[in-house]
């Protein structure tokens, strides 16, 4: 039962991802320019709602769907994040897409998209095999 909820959820995000423009590679292009507020003004309101959660979830302790607390453990800011957000904005920025919408847009119907997605699970299996060499 809990899976179909995330499905419903996962459907009413996508949803919600194609009808505010957030899937549209015009719009990551207007913002890539500096042209427009459109998808600025998203992200900014989802990292805003991400902070305050957590704020939330970690004074009010709370526990998981399975009953576990939930920990948020914080990151150290080291060479591999710097490198890694650099290639992942550069994808971004070339393919017009980050790894969630692709989803949206392949099941909006703009099956081109196939190819951002296979590569983007090649990009995570070369990821994988590479791992312990790179600077994590």
């Amino acid at each position: 039962m809990m899976r179909f909820m995330y499905v419903i959820l996962g459907i009413i995000f996508g949803i919600t991802l194609f009808k505010s423009e957030a899937v549209s590679w015009y719009r990551i292009f207007e913002m890539f320019l500096f042209k427009s507020f459109h998808m600025y003004g998203i992200i900014g309101s989802a990292v805003a709602i991400g902070i305050v959660a957590v704020y939330l979830i970690k004074k009010r302790k709370c526990k998981s769907v399975s009953g576990e607390q939930i920990e948020v453990a914080p990151k150290k800011l080291s060479k591999g994040n710097i490198i890694g957000g650099v290639i992942f904005g550069l994808g971004w920025g070339l393919v017009g897409a980050c790894p969630g919408p692709i989803y949206v847009l392949i099941g909006a119907g703009y099956s081109f998209v196939i190819i951002v997605f296979v590569s983007a699970l090649v990009g995570t299996w070369v990821y994988s095999a590479l791992r312990d060499k790179l600077p994590n």
